[in-house]
């Protein structure tokens, strides 16, 4: 019996440093993606104006692009509605083509309407194989327009890359517990 306790005592450690271990990527996450906003917006701020009117978007704030022919691209990010934290999302893409290098890059994706968010967190959202990322810089933020209920805007952070397509991309979503906001 003394050992059934100790080993249950064991287990539920573990499971404690877990979950702590978890809540702290989460925490390290939600603060990329509020420095990565500032970011975004110091490099061009008429991107104010999707932040304070999209019904939702989603900030991947360290998105790794690489590739030699095959490439990839990957990255975790927060989701908003309404400017509030609601979830968490995962990005991922391969492709074959054209392309050599490595990147790391701001993502953001901003949904026009209810719907199109509802769309993204229901799992019903990838780009096609045309879509592209306007890259951010003053200015350009003011003629951008959304393309079927989504407008994407990319920031290099570090390297160099032949290819800044978004096509391809697939996505998933788990939102937060109430008690997580």
């Amino acid at each position: 019996m003394k050992r059934l306790r100790n080993l249950a005592m064991v287990l539920i450690a573990i499971a404690g440093t877990t979950v702590n271990a978890q809540t702290e990527k989460l925490n390290e996450l939600r603060a990329d993606a509020q420095e990565a906003k500032s970011e975004l917006l110091q490099a061009d701020s008429d991107l104010r104006t999707f932040f304070d009117n999209a019904a939702g978007y989603v900030i991947f704030p360290n998105v790794g692009k690489g590739g030699l022919i095959i490439g990839g691209a990957s990255g975790n990010g927060i989701v908003y509605e309404n400017g509030n934290a609601i979830g968490k999302a995962g990005l991922k893409k391969l492709n074959i083509g054209l392309q050599a290098g490595g990147q790391s890059i701001i993502e953001v994706i901003f949904f026009e309407t209810e719907d199109d968010l509802k769309d993204f967190k229901e799992g019903n959202f990838s780009f096609g194989a045309e879509a592209s990322a306007v890259a951010v810089k003053s200015g350009v933020a003011v003629n951008a327009k959304y393309k079927n209920g989504v407008a994407v805007f990319a920031l290099p952070k570090a390297g160099l890359m032949a290819n800044a397509s978004v096509g391809g991309q697939k996505f998933s979503y788990d939102g937060f517990e109430s008690d997580m906001k």
